[in-house]
């Protein structure tokens, strides 16, 4: 069975960070590309970082550059996303979705000002 798995959202204060995890299983992150997305109460949908499957090709939305960065440990099949100096409009539910359309499940992100 194809899964992804997001996990290491949280509570946390205005300015801290936290790293979001994205493991897959049942299928090697190396052989696709993913895209973490990001969806707050009463808002649309956004793309928020991607990264191509052979690890190059790293975009950014702007609404979060230079405060996120987005890496793959291929012997854990992981795909990270440290975000930085958090702000409240961070608060969201963070999903990662591979390009063959697997979504994992969601985890939640809250910045308490």
């Amino acid at each position: 069975q194809l899964r992804l798995m997001e996990s290491g959202g949280g509570l946390v204060q205005a300015g801290g960070s936290l790293r979001l995890s994205c493991t897959a299983s049942g299928f090697p992150l190396v052989s696709y590309g993913v895209k973490w997305y990001r969806q707050a109460p009463g808002k649309e949908r956004e793309g928020v970082a991607s990264i191509h499957c052979s690890g190059n090709a790293i975009k950014y939305a702007d609404s979060v550059k230079v405060r996120i960065t987005i890496s793959r440990h291929n012997a854990k099949n992981t795909l990270y996303l440290p975000m930085y100096s958090l702000i409240p409009e961070d608060t969201a539910v963070y999903y990662c979705k591979s390009t063959d359309n697997v979504w994992g499940q969601g985890t939640q992100v809250t910045v308490s000002s």
